[in-house]
Parts: structure tokens; C-alpha cells; sequence
């Protein structure tokens, strides 16, 4: 009787992630079906096929290592499964990365060890001791499996054909093979990327007669969300330095077009964007078109190296480094600081400075200096719902410290008596347990709004405004265009008077042939633009009319 129990405790095991994912996903109700007695009937059917159970449940152990994994995320993001950009998550971030992924989640790891650990225990016992189940009960379990096949395989066809229920999509695990199969194919492009790349140009020109050679600086923040930016209309003093800079060009209704790093890096700094994402795999970056122009470029970062195409995008810069490679723990952003004073100090020539910080991600108390702790309490031992406000705290505190590096970087170019812009975004935002989803951080399968509103601003010192004031006109003319991380790469073009065939104009803020967007997309798990209608939900929708933003 015991083996007979343990049979049915391991085919519920093996069919938990998919009751999970019927629960957490938006499918039809012949979807939800398909979803859990396809896998079924099969587990059953195979459980059945020898007396010896425990054995065949250990040759189903990446069945169980998956569901376990994905378990994990649904307790993390609320729904999906696990995406190709999880995948690649796993080779792109760093040890230090996801150690502090890994704390914020620990209590679906401690469930997921207690379900699945015993288990796998007592099947390791089972099967050196050789125990069978009978005969005649394996051919009941034959049958029955046969049974809900014989349900299964008909409504998954008619949800198949109906076009609301897609295997490689929504059936585990067969969608997260596929993207695993899709993580694989992009990281063999990434590593391609160079040789593909090589004989790539831009054929870019300066069209600018500078009397005094200018200073373009982009400053890329990292999950930094504009919701909580006083500069936009948030209730808390987080940005009170850069809300009394004058000269301050702030875009309040900026989309990222990717709430995960390695795709929206590439989106800001090249001519790919969500609805033409494939150029990343043959083109180059801002930083080369610059160089073709005889320009100076130089890249600091203080985020890790992650071997994607952020990685190959600033190594096409004349000069390179990342703090990483001199720190053994995460410095803080202001250790940049000192190193973009001696690059405005010994440069000469037209200069392009792109600065890549770590801003606000998490763990956000670790992002500032502990006098820099403005709203307190913000010492969080675990990062769940009911201690939102002192993650709130923290994560406030950290776009305090992002506020007081950017006024430094101004008060730097300010000093420089060289026409000099600058130009700052954050790649995404972050969840922060916001609404009744309860999401928290970034890179889910799906967006939120609070993933992907951004902040983004421009500043230009006088001898700038006075050499360029179309270009500043223009500017402070479309403050309020509903815009995307894709406008970055032909607007810093604009900005340094770069002419190339790839400078899409129409998305540059700088430019007279620049379109408002009818709609604005989003570039999903599996590199496809959608748009937003398609992607959010009504919560997001909600919190867009709450900061009267364009909901398309």
C-alpha cells in the first residue's frame, strides 16, 4: 500500500509546476487543460512503464529540476516560466548578482528543498533497495494514463488551433526547453558578434565646426525607476539636487523598450531597437560610430562585466574600465567620479564619455554610503510585502546618491569652458511589491509599468546652449513625447553632430524629421515588439493614467 501511495506522491510532484502555472497564467480554459493533463497523462504513462518507480522517477530528474526552478519564479515574478532571458540571466550576471537574487527569494527555496529533497531521498533509497509495485497496479496506472491522453491530446489540438494556447509557449516543460534552445542560439550569436561585426561601418561624419571641441557624456543608470524621482512628480525629495539645476531638460513619459540589462544596453547604445533587435548581431555601437567621427570615447563602468553584447559595445571605445576588474566587491558609484575628472582633465579633442553605473539595484542599502541613509529605517533583514516601506527607504536613498553623483558630474563638464552636454537614462525600473501582483525586482517574463518607466533628462552647459540652440530648442520642445530607450542612440548622434545613414532621425529628439510614435512596443522574452496592450495589465494601465502618461 505504501508503494502504491509514494506512486501517485511522485506523479503529484512532477505535475506541481504545471498546477502552479494554472493557476498564475491568463490561459483559456482548454489552455489550463492542456496545460496540466498533457504532462499528466505522460508522467503517468511513464511512471507506469516499470515496477521499479523510484529509478524512473530519478531518469525524470531534469523534469524535476525544472519544475523546482520554475517554482521559484513563479514565487519571484508572479507568473511565466522560465524565460530565455533567465537563461541567459544565469551566464550574464554576476556570482555577487545573484547571491543577492537568491536572499530576496530564499523562502521559495527553503519550500522548494523541503518538497523536493526528501523526495529525491527516499527515491535514492528505493532504488538501491529494488523495491517493484505490482503487476497488475502498473497496468490500472497504464490505463488511466491512457485515459486523460486520450482527453488531453484532442483539447490541446482544438486550443492549438483555436490560437489560444501555443506548445513551445505555454506547455511545461516544453516552452522552457525551447527558450533554454533559444538561450543557447543568442549566446552563440553573442559570441559570434565579433567576427560578424568587424567589417561593420558607419560611414559617420562630425558635421559640427567646433571652435572649442565639445564633451558629449551619456550616463546610463541601472534600475532606477521614474515614478520615484521627484523630478517627476514624486512626493519625496530624492532628486532635490538636480530639482534645482537650471538648465535641465527632464523627459517625463520615457518607456524602457527591455526591463532586463543585457538587451536594454544594447537597445540604448546601438541602432537596435525593439522592432529591429536582430541589428545587434552584425552592427556596431555608439562608441564606433563616434570614433569614425575622430572623436575621443572612453567607457567607465561600475557594473560587472557579463560577457553580452554590453561588453563588446564598450570595448569599441578607445579607452575601457570597468571598477570591477579593480574591486573585489561592488564600489560605489562615486568611485566614478574621480575617473571622469581625469579624463575631462586630459582630454583634448571632441570627447564622447558614456558612464555605466550600478545605481539602484538591488540590494539597494548597498548602493550608498551609510551617512547617505536620508529615509530610515532602511535596513531590511528580508525583503518581503509587509517590509515595503523600508525597502522604499532604501531604494529612495539610493536615487538620493544617484541625484548627488549626477550634480557632480555636472558641476565637472560645468568647469571644463568647453561646450559640453550630457545626457542620462536608467536601462529599466524595478518592482517594489507595488500593487496586489506583489512583484519584486526586474527582469520577469512579463513588464510592469514600473519596470519600464524610466527617468531620462538633458543637461548642456552655456557654451553649448549658445552654439547649438536649435538643437536645445528642439529639446525642451518634446519634453513631454511619449518616448523609448530606442530615442537614446540617434539623439546622443544629434547631440555631438554625428551624420550616419544609421541615424534614424525620426527618433531623434534633436532632430526636425523626428515622428511622434503611434504606438510604443516593448521586446518580449522571445524578441518580438509588443505593444503595450498586449503586454501589461490592468494594474499597469492604472498606474499609467495615475502619472498621466500615454498608454500606447
Amino acid at each position: 500500500m505504501k508503494q502504491k501511495v509514494i506512486f501517485f506522491l511522485y506523479l503529484i510532484i512532477l505535475i506541481l509546476p504545471n498546477l502552479i502555472l494554472c493557476y498564475t497564467e491568463s490561459l483559456p480554459l482548454s489552455g489550463k487543460q492542456a496545460l496540466v493533463l498533457l504532462p499528466l497523462g505522460v508522467y503517468w504513462t511513464i511512471l507506469s512503464l516499470s515496477p521499479r518507480k523510484s529509478r524512473t522517477l530519478w531518469w525524470m530528474f531534469p523534469i524535476l529540476f525544472l519544475g523546482a526552478f520554475n517554482i521559484v519564479l513563479s514565487y519571484l515574478f508572479g507568473k511565466g516560466v522560465i524565460a530565455v532571458d533567465m537563461w541567459l540571466n544565469l551566464t550574464t550576471s554576476s556570482p555577487a548578482e545573484m547571491g543577492e537574487m537568491l536572499s530576496q527569494i530564499y523562502p521559495a527555496v527553503v519550500a522548494v528543498v523541503v518538497i523536493y529533497l526528501p523526495t529525491l531521498i527516499y527515491a535514492t533509497i528505493d532504488t538501491a533497495r529494488k523495491t517493484k509495485l505490482p503487476a497488475s497496479f502498473l497496468r490500472k496506472q497504464r490505463i488511466a494514463g491512457a485515459i486523460v491522453l486520450a482527453y488531453a491530446i484532442p483539447v490541446s489540438i482544438y486550443a492549438s488551433c483555436a490560437g489560444k494556447w501555443k506548445m513551445h509557449d505555454d506547455l511545461f516543460p516544453i516552452n522552457v526547453c525551447y527558450n533554454l534552445c533559444l538561450a543557447v542560439e543568442r549566446q552563440t550569436q553573442s559570441e559570434q558578434y565579433l567576427d560578424k561585426s568587424k567589417d561593420f561601418r558607419f560611414n559617420s561624419v562630425a558635421t559640427d565646426t567646433d571652435s572649442v571641441p565639445k564633451i558629449v557624456v551619456l550616463v546610463i543608470g541601472e534600475t532606477s525607476r521614474a515614478c520615484n524621482w521627484q523630478l517627476n512628480g514624486y512626493h519625496r525629495e530624492t532628486t532635490p539636487l538636480l530639482a534645482n539645476t537650471s538648465d535641465l531638460i527632464y523627459f517625463r513619459d520615457c518607456m524602457s523598450q527591455s526591463n532586463t540589462t543585457h538587451k536594454s544596453i544594447p537597445i540604448i547604445l546601438s541602432p537596435a531597437t525593439a522592432n529591429n533587435f536582430d541589428a545587434i548581431y552584425s552592427s556596431k555601437g555608439l562608441l564606433a560610430a563616434y570614433n569614425e567621427a575622430d572623436y575621443q570615447t572612453v567607457f567607465l563602468s561600475n557594473e560587472p562585466r557579463n560577457k553580452s553584447f554590453n561588453d563588446h559595445l564598450a570595448e569599441q571605445a578607445q579607452e575601457v574600465l570597468f571598477l570591477r576588474d579593480h574591486h573585489s566587491t561592488t564600489p560605489m558609484d562615486s568611485l566614478l567620479l574621480p575617473e571622469i575628472q581625469r579624463v575631462l582633465e586630459n582630454s583634448s579633442k571632441k570627447l564622447l564619455l558614456v558612464v555605466h553605473t550600478y545605481g539602484s539595484h538591488s540590494t539597494y542599502s548597498d548602493r550608498y554610503e551609510r551617512h547617505h541613509a536620508h529615509f530610515q529605517p532602511d535596513l531590511v533583514s528580508k525583503s518581503t510585502k509587509e517590509n515595503r516601506e523600508m525597502l522604499i527607504n532604501a531604494y529612495d536613498n539610493s536615487i538620493r546618491y544617484t541625484d548627488r553623483m549626477l550634480y557632480d558630474i555636472i558641476q565637472q563638464l560645468d568647469s571644463t569652458d568647453r561646450p559640453a552636454v550630457m545626457l542620462y537614462v536608467s536601462d529599466h525600473g524595478e518592482d517594489i511589491y507595488d500593487d496586489n501582483r506583489n512583484l519584486f525586482l526586474h527582469a520577469s517574463p512579463w513588464p510592469s509599468y514600473y519596470q519600464m518607466h524610466v527617468p531620462m533628462f538633458v543637461w548642456a552647459n552655456e557654451q553649448y546652449r549658445a552654439e547649438y540652440t536649435q538643437r536645445i530648442a528642439l529639446l525642451e520642445s518634446r519634453t513631454n513625447e511619449p518616448i523609448q530607450t530606442d530615442c537614446i542612440f540617434p539623439t546622443i548622434l544629434g547631440l555631438g553632430g554625428i551624420s550616419t545613414a544609421y541615424g534614424q532621425d525620426s527618433l531623434s529628439l534633436t532632430s526636425d524629421r523626428y515622428k511622434t510614435k503611434e504606438l510604443r512596443t516593448y521586446l518580449n522574452d522571445h524578441n518580438e515588439p509588443l505593444t503595450f496592450e498586449k503586454c501589461l495589465e490592468e494594474e499597469d494601465f492604472q498606474a499609467i493614467e495615475k502619472h498621466k502618461l500615454r498608454p500606447y
